[in-house]
């Protein structure tokens, strides 16, 4: 069984007992969040799409830990001048273990 849902604006495949990264959540480590945007669900006797989300379907898990990505470096250069910048970029994410996939 596997659902698709969204979260911070972008789409997450995810089975039961799946860790995954996403865009930074405000709940705190430890506890539960409930992502209700769930666009597929498949299970053992077919599968669900919503239109664009299906109704009374959830999927639960439980946030591990907020942490930062890898930086990464954003240059600019315009030849003949001597303009140069750079500049770094951490972006946060949390990291959440998918407990339960519920299909109403």
């Amino acid at each position: 069984m596997y659902a698709i849902i969204e979260s911070g604006g972008k789409q997450y495949k995810v089975t039961e007992g799946e860790t995954i990264a996403v865009e930074k959540l405000p709940q705190a480590e430890g506890q539960q969040v409930v992502f209700d945007r769930v666009l597929h669900v498949s299970t053992d006797n077919g599968f669900l799409v919503g239109q664009p989300y299906l109704t009374n379907c959830s999927v639960i898990g439980t946030i591990i830990q907020h942490a930062r990505a890898r930086k990464i470096i954003i240059a600019k250069y315009k030849r003949k001048t001597g303009y140069k910048r750079r500049r770094g970029h951490r972006q946060w994410y949390t990291l959440v273990r998918i407990d339960k996939i519920q299909v109403g």
